[in-house]
């Protein structure tokens, strides 16, 4: 039995719907995370599950209980949100002590589950400041360690790191895998961030308008996209896109031939079943699957390098004005105005 299960879950506010029918289920231990743009309706369904909002149709079960109607404080979750909503009067231990104590915990074991809390956030030096003396960072763990001493059947974070800089989010980052790693607690993360979900999910829910658009492991979801949005969503920089057509298709394989900007290729994954020959598409390719080549089919003018240190980001501009981007982590010469020639391996490249 899973131990979070969505069952047909919708919400609207008015006439505008946006959570849809979602379906979905979260095996024990699992590190799940909700991504997709602004607006797509990942923190509203993160909040269905925690109990904030009221669902308008459909079941939520947590630990084979179902908690459709219960107050979240009866459903066996914990909750980090965006904004670390500490008491500035209290110290970091009464922060993290104070829903045990609102339960009638006995002050003993509230001492025990604070301290064994901050000694697994490597925090036992702060718990008697108060959260003015913290740091950003400090202060999320604090959020975070108020969590734990709960025990919940599930960890729920709203964006936890968008606060922090870019430093501290990858430090902050970093200590939540390692948590979850050694808590091996169910837990759903919230962010728009997907270089976030990259790593740390084990499963990743990718969400556009209220819908569930794919739900798998990272590289399952960067290797195999269900759909153009996906394909473009994930990955950084984000995959180039060429427009052309279906030019024959082969339906057991799930295979087609692209023709257009320049390029035509065969025996080339398509995503898109339902697209005929004839039909206007688009081929994707990843700007990391671009290789060097001066007798490769594909060429543009250099517009734009970025030099990142570990990795270049070249901007290009192909014959039909349209732009693309390659992405290596070798030593690169390309200059603006030069023109360059790319081939690619077909068989990562993809037909929308």
């Amino acid at each position: 039995m899973a131990q979070v299960e969505l069952k047909g879950v919708s919400k609207s506010f008015g006439k505008a719907e946006v959570i849809c029918n979602v379906e979905l289920e979260i095996e024990k231990g699992e590190f799940v995370v909700f991504v997709g743009p602004s607006g797509c309706g990942k923190s509203t369904l993160l909040r269905l599950i925690a109990g904030l909002e009221t669902l308008t149709s459909g079941d939520i079960t947590i630990a084979d209980k179902k908690v459709t109607d219960l107050p979240p404080s009866k459903r066996g979750i914990a909750m980090v949100f965006q904004s670390y909503a500490l008491y500035p009067h209290m110290t970091v231990f009464h922060n993290m002590a104070f829903s045990l104590d609102l339960q009638g915990v006995p002050k003993k074991e509230i001492k025990e589950r604070v301290e064994a809390a901050a000694k697994i956030l490597q925090m036992d030096n702060l718990l008697d400041r108060r959260p003015s003396a913290l740091s950003g960072g400090q202060r999320q763990r604090v959020a975070i360690g108020r969590a734990i001493v709960r025990n919940p059947d599930v960890f729920l974070f709203d964006e936890p790191l968008s606060n922090l800089d870019a430093a501290l989010r990858h430090d902050t980052r970093v200590e939540i895998a390692r948590l979850h790693s050694q808590l091996g607690a169910t837990t759903i993360y919230v962010t728009h961030d997907q270089v976030e979900a990259m790593t740390l999910a084990d499963k990743i829910v990718v969400l556009r308008d209220g819908e569930v658009m794919q739900v798998g492991a990272p590289m399952d979801l960067f290797n195999m996209p269900a759909n153009e949005f996906v394909a473009g969503f994930l990955g950084s920089p984000a995959m180039n896109f060429f427009a052309g057509e279906l030019t024959s298709k082969n339906e057991s394989a799930a295979q087609g031939k692209f023709n257009g900007s320049g390029l035509t290729t065969d025996n080339v994954r398509l995503v898109s079943a339902s697209k005929g020959v004839g039909d206007a598409v688009k081929l994707g390719i990843r700007p990391q699957h671009l290789e060097l080549d001066e007798k490769g089919p594909l060429h543009g003018t250099v517009s734009l390098v970025e030099r990142l240190g570990t990795d270049t980001i070249v901007e290009l501009l192909a014959a039909d004005k349209m732009l693309f981007r390659f992405a290596t982590s070798e030593a690169c010469n390309l200059v603006i105005g030069q023109v360059a020639n790319f081939s690619f391996d077909a068989e990562k490249v993809h037909i929308f």
